[in-house]
């Protein structure tokens, strides 16, 4: 079978409806599951009692409606016996003595089991509880349907047994066992690997009920690393005392994938990332499943048509997808929020954690200065402004922050003239140290020919000005504060023990595209001529400068000629290491992100490059100096990454080369 990168297509519709005409409510159950079908959906729910209505009252303990829905499901299991789809539909069920508020979850054809409402709401406006039994037996007990035993409880989980699909595992839950302290589908997930969690509703409308309804969705989904599809009943319901608004609602780990509006009654679709699910699953050490707890029944099930009733079936159709197969596309920039007034407020906090950071070491250390090679290039920008907000912080003067500047070889008079404007408008010591004519004696002194512009021609500038930086350090009493960026650890674009290293690197958990933010977010605080300049740097391309400029004095050197856009490169880091996911994938999901701005085969040369460089570089990063987490991705080999220095990228790479 075919790798797939793990998106499953779930949905949750509302079928229009009425009160206790059960045939017109089948035919409209029926349709929507075509629906769904049609639009490729494997996994459908639809609202709490739906083929009666929810609003049917004492009507639920008539013979008649109870028979009705029992000829309906059977007609509904013919009538989609050859759709490969898993859905959940609402119904009453007479068992025994009682009556119960069910779901009758059925699969091309078979009725999987019958999933109980276990806490009945009969407060306000409900009056549950005179209807119908909870759900005591939670997971042991079967009915008997035409003569066939079905699993029955309140803590079922679907389990797919068809190769490839071991990861699509479905709980089910009822309206307000959502609503309760312990809901049901933490136990599906706990102790039956639930990965997908549905949620047959009938929630009336009222002021405020809508945002909390969605938090709790949101919420319940970020607690079990899990997708939520929640139906609503909408139309068609009674409105004698109460009316519903039909909103449905898809959420995967915290975050909503699709949403109707209220009184719409439509369907919301979405393609969820099992793959990142389970990915979060594994990484947190606090989230266990545990095989122990005993309201937690698998039932296994086929998505093939005709398969067999344990569930396994040789021949079942695809069901997971491909990142090139689905309407979800992923934000180019997963550092950068889109939104601005968030963008805004992560700017914030940021500069805040990494002056924080550096204010807590200078207090620690008792040190009043710092040496920063200010550089006129934005790493060397963002260093100095956290630097600025520490010394204000702990009520300092700026004078003991002193920028030097180190022209070399490559500096442009741009870069050079907007380091030493910053200096003066932060009111920072500022300090100009020409390199040339050390580099030059270094030069002489290997035997190296100036002429040959080679990797020691550009890494004795670097390690020079390191250099210089330490030294006037120990004569000011103070330490060298770091510049390096999060992306330029990823990809090992620095020169080892020269801009590598320092005695705190503020900069290390902050990716290249959240820089350029961050700067612009500090310009706009600052206004007049600090604005102005940062404006200009923000403007100059990337470059490390160690080349010599151009006849007309512009860079010759730009990093991302040489290495590669860094919106990619950040793109690729964000994905590999907040999720673990496989080279493909991330090629063809940075496909469908970058459509119209880079061409597959321009992103699949840049991510070789990628994880050829993330490999290589390691040992630059096993002796990091110490530099504050921001994010949730960080490189730091004491917090979030261990990798042995000589791990080989051969199976990513063989990989990506499968793609060409």
């Amino acid at each position: 079978m075919p790798a797939t990168d793990g998106f499953l297509r779930i949905a949750a519709a509302t079928p229009k409806i009425h009160v206790a005409d059960v045939p017109g409510n089948t035919e409209a159950v029926l349709a929507a599951v075509r629906a769904a079908a049609d639009a490729g959906v494997s996994v459908l729910v639809l609202p709490e009692l739906c083929l009666t209505g929810y609003t049917c009252g004492d009507l639920f303990h008539d013979q008649a409606l109870l028979a009705a829905c029992s000829a309906s499901l059977r007609r509904i299991l013919r009538e989609t016996a050859s759709l490969p789809l898993l859905f959940a539909v609402g119904l009453p069920l007479a068992h025994a003595e009682e009556v119960y508020n069910c779901a009758a979850v059925c699969c091309a054809g078979r009725l999987l089991g019958f999933t109980a409402k276990r806490h009945l709401p009969s407060y306000g406006e409900f009056y549950e509880g005179r209807w119908f039994a909870p759900s005591v037996d939670l997971s042991a007990g079967n009915v008997a349907r035409d003569g066939e035993e079905v699993p029955f409880g309140s803590s079922l989980v679907y389990a797919c047994t068809d190769p490839g699909l071991e990861d699509v595992r479905v709980g089910v839950e009822i309206c307000e066992d959502l609503w309760v302290p312990n809901p049901p589908s933490t136990g599906m997930a706990l102790g039956g690997g639930a990965t997908v969690l549905l949620n047959l509703s009938a929630s009336d409308e009222v002021i405020g009920k809508a945002s909390y309804r969605r938090q709790l969705v949101l919420t319940q989904s970020a607690r079990l690393y899990a997708a939520y599809a929640y139906a609503d009943a909408g139309e068609g319901e009674s409105t004698t005392d109460l009316v519903f608004a039909g909103e449905n609602l898809i959420a995967e780990n915290g975050a909503v994938l699709a949403r109707t509006e209220l009184f719409t009654c439509d369907m919301a679709v979405a393609d969820v990332d099992l793959a990142r699910l389970m990915a979060e699953r594994r990484r947190s050490t606090t989230w266990r499943r545990d095989d122990q707890v005993p309201w937690a029944r698998e039932v296994p099930f086929s998505f093939a048509p005709g398969a067999a009733e344990d569930g396994s079936g040789a021949n079942a159709p695809a069901i997971l997808r491909n990142a090139d197969q689905i309407d979800r596309v992923f934000d180019r920039a997963p550092f950068v929020p889109a939104d601005r007034a968030r963008r805004a407020e992560r700017c914030e906090t940021i500069l805040n954690l990494q002056s924080r950071g550096l204010a807590t070491r200078l207090s620690h250390t008792g040190t009043e200065s710092l040496v920063i090679g200010l550089s006129g290039g934005l790493d060397s920008t963002l260093a100095l402004l956290v630097a600025v907000r520490a010394f204000d912080q702990l009520g300092l003067p700026r004078i003991g922050v002193h920028a030097v500047s180190m022209p070399g070889f490559g500096t442009t008079g741009r870069t050079k003239g907007n380091a030493e404007k910053l200096a003066r408008c932060l009111a920072v010591d500022f300090r100009e140290i020409p390199i040339g004519d050390a580099v030059e004696l270094h030069f002489r002194a290997i035997g190296h020919d100036p002429e040959v512009r080679d990797v020691t021609y550009e890494n004795a500038q670097a390690r020079e000005r390191t250099q210089v930086l330490m030294d006037l350090a120990g004569e000011l009493h103070g330490f060298v504060l770091g510049t390096g960026d999060l992306s330029e650890l990823a990809l090992g674009w620095c020169t080892y023990n020269a801009d590598h290293m320092s005695m705190y690197g503020v900069n290390a958990g902050v990716p290249k595209t959240l820089v350029r933010h961050l700067v612009a977010y500090a310009a706009g605080l600052f206004g007049g001529e600090a604005e102005e300049v940062l404006r200009d740097i923000l403007d100059t391309p990337v470059s490390p400068e160690l080349l010599p400029p151009t006849g007309d004095g512009q860079i010759a050197q730009r990093t991302e000629d040489l290495v590669g856009p860094y919106e990619l490169h950040d793109y690729f880091l964000y994905h590999l290491l907040r999720f673990g996911l496989p080279p493909a994938r991330i090629y063809r999901q940075a496909c469908r992100s970058f459509a119209g701005a880079y061409e597959p085969a321009v992103i699949l040369s840049w991510l070789k490059e990628f994880y050829r460089r993330f490999f290589t570089q390691q040992f630059k990063r096993s002796c990091l100096p110490d530099g504050p987490k921001v994010g949730s991705v960080t490189l730091s080999p004491r917090g979030d990454w261990r990798m042995p220095s000589d791990a080989s990228a051969r199976l990513w790479l063989e990989e990506l080369e499968a793609l060409s």
